[in-house]
């Protein structure tokens, strides 16, 4: 697929590498609309990207309500015509121990309600996506189309992100399995496994873990979103590219 022909859909892109990839599509000519619970991060999108050869909409959504999500596939249809990519971005953090003790010696549990609004987001509002996405396209013959999932390479396991990584790896079968599912209808399915990127999430991270983290990582330091964007190139451009991931870690592995 040619980059000036993208027509996208992105989650989670008021900030971050989501925001990345939508400017970096936009200032190439791509059309994009941008999904994220934060309107104001989404509405100085749309202004910085006046700018652009491209162009940006927002449009309000949240991944884990499934009426959200089928409002704002039909939004993102009206607002631009023949929609080709979906890009997964959306994601959270509510990091915690399956289970541990405190200082006094109490024996603390990962709570339910924190296990499960990280798979509702990370892992539901992926499938949401993608099967509203992929069937707004496959009823108006898009063909070829494209759904880029955004993993992490925590999907092997990293101790205190149980959560995170169950719904990392669930999202790298699904990109496998959606990719043989959908590639009778022109449909191509991958995704990129980032490593440690300078993005607001890490906010979530305490500096202790973070300084910890950085000296594993063999290239010495974290990566910036245009790297996880270079990948999305890649995957767009090549064709014959489908039902893998990439990892871009700078050689780490957690």
């Amino acid at each position: 697929m040619k980059l000036e022909n993208v027509r996208a859909i992105i989650t989670g892109s008021s900030s971050g590498i989501g925001r990345c990839i939508a400017l970096e599509l936009a200032h190439i000519g791509a059309q994009v609309v941008s999904g994220d619970l934060d309107l104001d991060g989404l509405k100085e999108l749309e202004t910085e990207s006046l700018e652009l050869s491209g162009k940006i909409y927002g449009i309000h959504l949240d991944v884990a309500n499934e009426t959200s999500v089928k409002d704002f596939i039909t939004q993102a249809f009206e607002k631009i015509d023949n929609i080709n990519t979906l890009v997964n971005n959306a994601g959270i953090l509510r990091d915690g121990l399956l289970v541990t003790r405190d200082e006094e010696g109490w024996l603390r549990k990962l709570p339910t309600a924190q296990w499960k609004r990280v798979i509702d987001v990370n892992l539901t509002g992926a499938f949401l996506m993608a099967r509203e996405f992929a069937a707004a396209a496959i009823e108006r013959n898009i063909n070829p189309s494209l759904i880029v999932n955004i993993s992490s390479i925590t999907r092997s396991g990293n101790p205190g992100q149980s959560n995170y990584s169950a719904s990392k790896a669930g999202l790298d079968a699904d990109t496998r399995t959606w990719a043989l599912e959908l590639a009778p209808f022109g449909f191509r399915v991958a995704g990129i496994a980032p490593g440690l990127t300078n993005t607001p999430i890490l906010s979530r991270v305490s500096p202790e873990a973070l300084a910890q983290m950085t000296a594993q990582i063999p290239l010495g330091r974290i990566a910036e979103p245009y790297e996880i964007w270079q990948a999305m190139r890649f995957i767009i451009e090549c064709d014959y590219f489908t039902g893998s991931v990439i990892d871009v870690d700078g050689g780490a592995r957690f």
